[in-house]
């Protein structure tokens, strides 16, 4: 079936100031639905609070408003233009979602006649409410850590004494982990969930058992309203549980699951974003995997828009999955849009890589005198380098290059650290810089098993930077005149 044709005047809600926790992964996104609408000859309207953005430059869009991104400016629009039928928040982040849930409140969609394409309100309300979202897993099979939420702060209290730390706490209804910590002790627990409380904009938190160590991974996906889904790519975290993607080293695709855990993800991912509603975009769904032989896969949340990952996995792919969620959103399917890399193709066929890509943010603690350097469930760095390889080694070493902090790539530039104790704090610890200290750790002769043990990294990441080492060593015995070609 073609696009619906009804549609001739779409609204889209960018994401507002770009902020720790939030980067240019919505710029890039609403640029590219905007310009997908226009392709189809559909006029486009565009709300964003920031007018440093590509998505405010005026060729993108027919319409663009600075405004604040509030209800009222919503209402000064669709004023101004009564030719808006359909409004597209996905492409926003959780600014956009709150936004779109704020006005559906309101009943300001309702008094203008305007329907959200993309999404689903139902479906936003079940993601960003914890107790909701875990209810519907529990309907459909889908495991989750033990969790409850609390609306106050003697709930919380009650809920600690029943699970016993360490425990997870999250903020509902925020972006970039903001109110998102592990605690370990009750002093800390009655601060941060204080703390927590407070940053949701409902005054509710999640608290759940810490899975410490546990693997994270993600999927991309898109769904189309024929009900069809693909899964764009698989995103690894280097660092296990405990530590927000957004502050991860993250590898695409997934390196060490076995495949069999690999199709259940899949099938666990396809059946959460079917449960939670019946709309054509796409979603990102994040798991955790237990460390050890029986690879347990547990859910962690799912996002109904496009994310930072889903920015990183079209780079990564070339699929670009906010140009094809616009399409999909105006009522096409997946089998009637042309595949962008092999233009003989379908977009329904699923991008198949033969190389890796690695993401590492970038981090300016320099610049944030005594702010907390080490990283948690909090967002902190302020952006990241993608580099792309034959392998995890040549792609690792290509982003450590990148990074623009006076590092030759990773090691081999004679900074290394050569104090053990100093070493063993910072991978307790993990700052901006575990990295490189782990590779202080491998070359100064600290066992394999103790780091994974310190950091909870996979061990195939750890040998694949000691192969490193060993390589290093290898060329230090010759010069330039000896070195053999091979």
């Amino acid at each position: 079936m073609p696009k619906d044709n009804s549609i001739k005047h779409v609204l889209i809600i960018g994401s507002g100031p770009i902020i720790i926790g939030q980067a240019c992964e919505f710029d890039y996104s609403g640029s590219q639905a905007a310009r997908s609408l226009k392709e189809e000859g559909i006029k486009v309207t565009l709300i964003n609070s920031n007018p440093a953005t590509i998505m405010t430059d005026p060729i993108t869009a027919d319409n663009v408003y600075l405004l604040p991104l509030e209800s009222e400016s919503i209402r000064k629009i669709l004023e101004e233009h009564p030719d808006i039928d359909c409004v597209l928040p996905t492409m926003g982040g959780q600014t956009a979602l709150n936004l779109a849930i704020q006005c559906q409140d309101l009943g300001i969609w309702e008094e203008f006649n305007v329907r959200l394409i993309g999404v689903n309100i139902d479906a936003i309300n079940i993601t960003e409410d914890r107790e909701q979202f875990r209810k519907l897993m529990e309907q459909i099979g889908v495991p989750m850590a033990p969790q409850a939420t609390a609306k106050s702060f003697l709930e919380g209290k009650e809920i600690a004494q029943e699970f016993g730390f360490p425990l997870c706490i999250r903020a509902s209804y925020t972006l970039g982990g903001t109110g998102a910590s592990i605690v370990y002790n009750q002093e800390e627990f009655d601060k941060q969930l204080n703390r927590g409380l407070h940053l949701s904009p409902i005054h509710e938190v999640m608290i759940d058992k810490a899975l410490i160590g546990w693997k994270e991974f993600e999927l991309e996906l898109l769904r189309d309203k024929n009900d069809n889904v693909i899964i764009i790519c698989s995103i690894e975290n280097f660092d296990p549980l405990g530590i927000h993607t957004g502050d991860s080293i993250t590898i695409a695709p997934a390196l060490t699951l076995a495949d069999t855990t690999y199709q259940k993800m899949r099938d666990m991912a396809i059946k959460m974003m079917r449960s939670i509603g019946n709309f054509a975009g796409g979603c990102n769904v994040q798991f955790a995997v237990s460390p050890d032989e029986k690879e347990e896969i547990i859910a962690i949340e799912i996002n109904p828009r496009v994310s930072r990952s889903s920015a990183l996995a079209s780079k990564a792919t070339g699929y670009p999955i906010a140009k094809i969620a616009a399409k999909l959103a105006i009522g096409y399917t997946l089998d009637e849009l042309q595949n962008q890399i092999t233009k003989t193709t379908t977009a329904y066929f699923e991008p198949a890589l033969d190389y890796v890509v690695v993401k590492i943010p970038r981090w300016n603690f320099d610049k944030f005198q005594g702010v907390d350097k080490e990283l948690g469930l909090q967002m902190k760095s302020v952006g990241e380098v993608m580099a792309i390889g034959r392998s995890f080694q040549e792609a690792l070493q290509k982003a450590c290059q990148s990074l623009e902090i006076k590092r030759n790539g990773l090691g081999a530039d004679g900074r290394e650290w050569r104090d053990q104790d100093r070493i063993i704090e910072s991978l307790k610890h993990p700052s901006w810089n575990r990295l490189f200290h782990i590779y202080d750790a491998i070359k100064l002769g600290i066992p394999i098993k103790k780091i994974h043990d310190l950091t909870g990294i996979d061990k195939w990441f750890l040998y694949q930077i000691e192969e490193l080492i060993a390589l290093e060593k290898e060329i230090e015995k010759h010069t330039i005149d000896t070195i053999p070609k091979e």
